[in-house]
C-alpha cells in the first residue's frame, strides 16, 4: 500500500521543482510569522494580521514546490543566494560600474582605492 503511494507521489512530482533554499527560508519566515501572531496576539489586537499574513510566504513556498516552470524557479533562487552571499561577504565590497552597471568585487579596509571594471576597462575611485 505505501509503496502505491510512494509511486503515485514520485509520478506526480515528475516534471516539477521542488524543494530549494528560498522554499526553506519561506517555510522559516510562515512559522515565524505564525508563532510571532500567536504569541503577540494575545497582547495586543492588531498581531492578528500577522496569524494572516503569514499564509502569504506559505503559498508562494507551495506555489514553488509545484511549479513546472523549472528555469524560472532556479532564477529566483539564484537571485536569492546571490543577495545573501553579498550580505554574508565580510571581507569583500560590491560596487557597480558607472559605465556598463557589472558589479565589481574589491577586497575590504585599503582605503581609498582606484578600481578598473573588468568588462568595459571603466576606472572609478571608491572607498572600501
Amino acid at each position: 500500500m505505501f509503496r502505491k503511494i510512494g509511486d503515485w507521489f514520485r509520478n506526480f512530482m515528475l516534471g516539477r521543482y521542488g524543494s530549494d533554499k528560498l522554499n526553506v527560508f519561506l517555510l522559516i519566515a510562515s512559522i515565524v510569522l505564525m508563532l510571532l501572531g500567536s504569541i503577540l496576539g494575545r497582547w495586543f489586537g492588531w498581531a492578528s494580521i500577522l496569524s494572516l499574513l503569514c499564509y502569504v510566504p506559505l503559498i508562494w513556498c507551495i506555489f514553488r514546490m509545484y511549479s513546472r516552470n523549472i528555469e524560472a524557479r532556479r532564477r529566483e533562487n539564484a537571485a536569492f543566494l546571490n543577495f545573501f552571499s553579498h550580505l554574508k561577504d565580510r571581507e569583500h565590497r560590491y560596487f557597480r560600474c558607472p559605465r556598463c552597471r557589472q558589479t565589481v568585487r574589491v577586497p575590504r579596509g585599503r582605503g581609498k582605492i582606484n578600481i578598473r571594471c573588468p568588462k568595459c576597462g571603466e576606472r572609478f575611485i571608491k572607498k572600501s
